[in-house]
Protein backbone atom coordinates (compact mmCIF):
# COMPACT_ATOMS: atom_id res chain seq x y z
CA UNK A 1 0.00 0.00 0.00
CA UNK A 2 1.37 3.49 -1.08
CA UNK A 3 0.01 6.83 0.89
CA UNK A 4 0.45 9.93 0.66
CA UNK A 5 -1.67 13.44 1.04
CA UNK A 6 -2.80 16.35 -1.38
CA UNK A 7 -4.06 19.42 0.60
CA UNK A 8 -6.36 17.95 3.51
CA UNK A 9 -6.89 14.99 1.39
CA UNK A 10 -5.39 11.64 2.82
CA UNK A 11 -4.97 9.01 -0.44
CA UNK A 12 -3.94 5.29 0.10
CA UNK A 13 -3.27 3.16 -3.08
CA UNK A 14 -3.65 -0.66 -2.93
CA UNK A 15 -2.12 -3.65 -5.15
CA UNK A 16 -5.67 -4.67 -5.75
CA UNK A 17 -9.57 -3.99 -5.73
CA UNK A 18 -10.11 -6.34 -3.11
CA UNK A 19 -7.61 -5.07 -0.88
CA UNK A 20 -8.36 -1.85 -0.99
CA UNK A 21 -12.36 -2.68 -0.02
CA UNK A 22 -11.23 -4.21 3.13
CA UNK A 23 -9.15 -1.70 4.15
CA UNK A 24 -11.94 1.13 3.31
CA UNK A 25 -14.63 -0.82 5.34
CA UNK A 26 -12.33 -1.61 8.13
CA UNK A 27 -11.75 2.06 8.03
CA UNK A 28 -15.31 3.04 7.85
CA UNK A 29 -16.27 0.26 10.45
CA UNK A 30 -13.90 1.61 13.07
CA UNK A 31 -15.03 5.33 12.65
CA UNK A 32 -18.64 3.66 13.50
CA UNK A 33 -17.95 2.07 16.33
CA UNK A 34 -15.86 5.21 17.79
CA UNK A 35 -18.83 7.14 17.21
CA UNK A 36 -21.21 5.12 18.58
CA UNK A 37 -19.39 5.62 22.01
CA UNK A 38 -20.43 9.25 22.10
CA UNK A 39 -23.58 9.25 20.70
CA UNK A 40 -27.02 7.02 20.24
CA UNK A 41 -26.93 7.03 16.42
CA UNK A 42 -24.99 7.41 13.91
CA UNK A 43 -25.95 8.57 10.11
CA UNK A 44 -24.29 7.36 7.10
CA UNK A 45 -24.78 8.38 3.43
CA UNK A 46 -24.33 5.80 0.86
CA UNK A 47 -23.48 5.85 -2.48
CA UNK A 48 -24.58 3.31 -5.26
CA UNK A 49 -22.15 1.82 -7.74
CA UNK A 50 -20.20 -0.96 -9.05
CA UNK A 51 -17.24 0.59 -7.69
CA UNK A 52 -18.57 0.10 -4.06
CA UNK A 53 -19.13 -3.64 -4.44
CA UNK A 54 -16.10 -5.11 -2.43
CA UNK A 55 -16.44 -2.44 0.49
CA UNK A 56 -20.01 -2.96 0.99
CA UNK A 57 -19.43 -6.63 0.77
CA UNK A 58 -16.81 -6.54 3.51
CA UNK A 59 -18.78 -3.49 5.67
CA UNK A 60 -21.82 -5.55 5.26
CA UNK A 61 -20.20 -8.68 6.98
CA UNK A 62 -18.73 -6.89 10.20
CA UNK A 63 -21.29 -7.89 12.69
CA UNK A 64 -18.77 -5.86 15.79
CA UNK A 65 -21.28 -2.44 14.31
CA UNK A 66 -24.43 -2.30 16.06
CA UNK A 67 -26.77 -1.53 13.07
CA UNK A 68 -29.60 -0.95 15.11
CA UNK A 69 -28.24 2.30 15.69
CA UNK A 70 -27.18 3.38 12.11
CA UNK A 71 -29.65 5.37 10.09
CA UNK A 72 -28.71 4.68 6.30
CA UNK A 73 -29.16 7.46 3.30
CA UNK A 74 -29.40 7.37 -0.24
CA UNK A 75 -26.75 9.43 -2.00
CA UNK A 76 -28.64 10.07 -5.52
CA UNK A 77 -31.38 8.39 -7.96
CA UNK A 78 -32.60 8.40 -11.26
CA UNK A 79 -35.95 10.40 -11.80
CA UNK A 80 -38.59 8.22 -13.60
CA UNK A 81 -36.70 4.92 -13.31
CA UNK A 82 -39.22 2.12 -12.42
CA UNK A 83 -39.11 1.39 -8.90
CA UNK A 84 -38.12 -2.34 -9.27
CA UNK A 85 -35.28 -1.51 -12.14
CA UNK A 86 -31.91 -3.34 -11.18
CA UNK A 87 -30.28 -0.06 -12.67
CA UNK A 88 -32.28 1.87 -9.04
CA UNK A 89 -29.98 3.11 -7.19
CA UNK A 90 -32.38 1.90 -4.53
CA UNK A 91 -32.55 -1.31 -5.47
CA UNK A 92 -29.07 -1.74 -5.66
CA UNK A 93 -28.45 -0.72 -2.22
CA UNK A 94 -31.13 -2.67 -1.11
CA UNK A 95 -29.26 -5.81 -2.94
CA UNK A 96 -25.85 -4.94 -1.70
CA UNK A 97 -26.39 -3.64 2.18
CA UNK A 98 -30.01 -2.34 2.98
CA UNK A 99 -31.94 -5.45 3.28
CA UNK A 100 -28.73 -7.40 4.62
CA UNK A 101 -28.56 -5.44 7.54
CA UNK A 102 -31.15 -4.14 10.77
CA UNK A 103 -30.30 -0.58 10.24
CA UNK A 104 -32.71 1.66 12.60
CA UNK A 105 -33.68 3.43 9.34
CA UNK A 106 -33.41 3.49 5.76
CA UNK A 107 -34.10 6.69 3.82
CA UNK A 108 -34.85 5.71 0.45
CA UNK A 109 -34.98 9.06 -2.07
CA UNK A 110 -37.90 8.43 -4.74
CA UNK A 111 -36.76 9.21 -7.94
CA UNK A 112 -40.80 8.47 -9.05
CA UNK A 113 -42.27 11.82 -6.78
CA UNK A 114 -44.96 13.41 -8.76
CA UNK A 115 -43.36 16.21 -7.41
CA UNK A 116 -39.62 15.89 -7.43
CA UNK A 117 -38.92 19.72 -5.77
CA UNK A 118 -41.02 18.34 -2.98
CA UNK A 119 -39.19 15.52 -3.16
CA UNK A 120 -35.94 17.27 -2.64
CA UNK A 121 -37.30 19.62 0.42
CA UNK A 122 -38.52 15.86 1.94
CA UNK A 123 -35.10 14.57 1.73
CA UNK A 124 -33.43 17.82 2.61
CA UNK A 125 -35.95 17.97 5.87
CA UNK A 126 -34.40 14.53 7.04
CA UNK A 127 -30.60 15.36 6.53
CA UNK A 128 -31.26 18.47 8.57
CA UNK A 129 -32.73 16.39 11.08
CA UNK A 130 -30.26 13.67 10.92
CA UNK A 131 -26.68 15.36 10.53
CA UNK A 132 -24.66 13.81 8.65
CA UNK A 133 -21.80 11.32 10.13
CA UNK A 134 -20.45 9.35 7.39
CA UNK A 135 -20.24 9.63 3.81
CA UNK A 136 -19.08 6.57 1.68
CA UNK A 137 -18.57 8.06 -1.93
CA UNK A 138 -17.01 7.25 -5.40
CA UNK A 139 -15.80 9.40 -8.06
CA UNK A 140 -17.28 9.54 -11.58
CA UNK A 141 -15.10 9.70 -14.76
CA UNK A 142 -15.71 13.60 -15.47
CA UNK A 143 -15.06 13.95 -11.25
CA UNK A 144 -18.29 14.02 -9.96
CA UNK A 145 -19.32 13.18 -6.58
CA UNK A 146 -22.72 11.93 -6.23
CA UNK A 147 -24.56 13.15 -9.11
CA UNK A 148 -22.89 16.60 -9.41
CA UNK A 149 -21.98 16.71 -12.52
CA UNK A 150 -19.49 19.61 -13.53
CA UNK A 151 -21.92 21.91 -15.08
CA UNK A 152 -24.65 21.33 -12.40
CA UNK A 153 -21.64 21.28 -9.36
CA UNK A 154 -21.75 24.08 -6.98
CA UNK A 155 -19.19 24.00 -4.11
CA UNK A 156 -21.72 26.73 -2.71
CA UNK A 157 -24.97 25.76 -3.84
CA UNK A 158 -27.63 26.47 -1.40
CA UNK A 159 -29.41 23.81 -1.64
CA UNK A 160 -29.12 20.16 -0.17
CA UNK A 161 -30.85 17.82 -2.39
CA UNK A 162 -31.86 19.16 -5.78
CA UNK A 163 -32.98 17.46 -9.41
CA UNK A 164 -30.08 17.38 -12.13
CA UNK A 165 -29.92 16.94 -15.80
CA UNK A 166 -27.19 14.59 -16.53
CA UNK A 167 -24.09 15.21 -18.95
CA UNK A 168 -23.32 12.70 -21.51
CA UNK A 169 -19.99 11.54 -19.49
CA UNK A 170 -21.51 10.70 -16.57
CA UNK A 171 -24.66 8.61 -18.58
CA UNK A 172 -21.98 7.13 -20.93
CA UNK A 173 -20.27 5.97 -17.64
CA UNK A 174 -23.69 3.62 -16.83
CA UNK A 175 -23.35 2.43 -19.82
CA UNK A 176 -19.30 1.40 -19.28
CA UNK A 177 -20.17 -0.18 -15.89
CA UNK A 178 -22.49 -2.32 -17.60
CA UNK A 179 -25.71 -0.83 -15.47
CA UNK A 180 -27.56 -0.19 -19.08
CA UNK A 181 -27.06 -1.68 -23.02
CA UNK A 182 -26.97 1.85 -24.48
CA UNK A 183 -26.57 5.81 -23.29
CA UNK A 184 -30.21 6.17 -24.84
CA UNK A 185 -31.20 3.92 -22.08
CA UNK A 186 -29.51 5.74 -19.51
CA UNK A 187 -32.43 8.48 -17.77
CA UNK A 188 -31.58 12.01 -18.34
CA UNK A 189 -32.23 13.84 -14.81
CA UNK A 190 -31.76 12.40 -11.26
CA UNK A 191 -32.17 13.48 -7.53
CA UNK A 192 -29.09 14.09 -6.07
CA UNK A 193 -27.36 15.22 -2.53
CA UNK A 194 -25.58 18.45 -3.22
CA UNK A 195 -21.82 19.33 -2.61
CA UNK A 196 -22.59 21.00 0.06
CA UNK A 197 -24.87 17.98 2.14
CA UNK A 198 -21.74 15.94 1.03
CA UNK A 199 -18.81 17.91 2.79
CA UNK A 200 -20.64 18.24 5.55
CA UNK A 201 -20.45 14.85 6.42
CA UNK A 202 -17.75 14.81 9.31
CA UNK A 203 -16.50 11.93 7.66
CA UNK A 204 -16.04 11.52 4.44
CA UNK A 205 -14.70 7.78 2.81
CA UNK A 206 -14.24 7.85 -1.42
CA UNK A 207 -13.66 4.07 -2.70
CA UNK A 208 -12.53 4.42 -6.48
CA UNK A 209 -11.21 1.44 -8.37
CA UNK A 210 -10.80 0.53 -11.76
CA UNK A 211 -8.49 2.05 -14.75
CA UNK A 212 -11.59 3.91 -15.95
CA UNK A 213 -11.61 6.14 -13.08
CA UNK A 214 -7.75 6.88 -13.52
CA UNK A 215 -8.15 10.22 -14.95
CA UNK A 216 -10.54 11.69 -12.88
CA UNK A 217 -8.08 10.39 -9.92
CA UNK A 218 -5.76 12.10 -11.32
CA UNK A 219 -7.40 15.07 -11.89
CA UNK A 220 -8.91 14.94 -8.61
CA UNK A 221 -5.36 14.95 -7.03
CA UNK A 222 -3.30 17.38 -9.61
CA UNK A 223 -6.37 19.50 -11.00
CA UNK A 224 -7.10 23.04 -9.21
CA UNK A 225 -9.93 22.85 -6.80
CA UNK A 226 -12.89 24.08 -8.69
CA UNK A 227 -16.55 22.85 -9.70
CA UNK A 228 -14.72 21.84 -13.31
CA UNK A 229 -13.77 18.63 -10.92
CA UNK A 230 -16.03 18.80 -8.22
CA UNK A 231 -13.96 15.83 -6.51
CA UNK A 232 -11.49 18.49 -6.17
CA UNK A 233 -13.29 19.27 -3.24
CA UNK A 234 -12.62 16.60 -1.12
CA UNK A 235 -8.66 18.42 -0.43
CA UNK A 236 -10.69 21.05 1.25
CA UNK A 237 -12.44 18.38 3.94
CA UNK A 238 -10.91 17.84 7.15
CA UNK A 239 -11.33 14.20 7.30
CA UNK A 240 -11.55 12.75 4.07
CA UNK A 241 -10.05 9.69 2.26
CA UNK A 242 -9.19 8.10 -1.25
CA UNK A 243 -9.00 4.42 -1.32
CA UNK A 244 -7.81 3.50 -4.97
CA UNK A 245 -5.99 0.61 -6.31
CA UNK A 246 -3.30 0.50 -9.12
CA UNK A 247 -5.81 0.80 -11.72
CA UNK A 248 -7.30 3.56 -10.56
CA UNK A 249 -3.80 5.21 -9.56
CA UNK A 250 -2.85 4.51 -13.11
CA UNK A 251 -1.68 7.88 -14.32
CA UNK A 252 0.15 8.54 -10.70
CA UNK A 253 2.86 6.79 -11.91
CA UNK A 254 3.19 5.29 -7.97
CA UNK A 255 4.76 1.53 -7.27
CA UNK A 256 2.34 -0.41 -4.47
Amino acid sequence: MVSFQKDKLQVQVYPTRREMGVAAAKDVAEIINILLEHQPEVNIVFAAAPSQNEFLEELSAMSQINWQRINAFHMDEYIDLPVNAPQGFGYFLKNQIFGKLPFRTINYLNGNSRNPDEECKRYTALLQQHPVDIVCMGIGENGHIAFNDPHVAHFDDSEWVKMVDLDKISRMQQVNDNCFNSIDEVPLYAITLTIPALMKGRYLFCIVPARTKALAIYRTINDPVSEKVPATCLRMHENAKLYADTDSAGMLSLKC
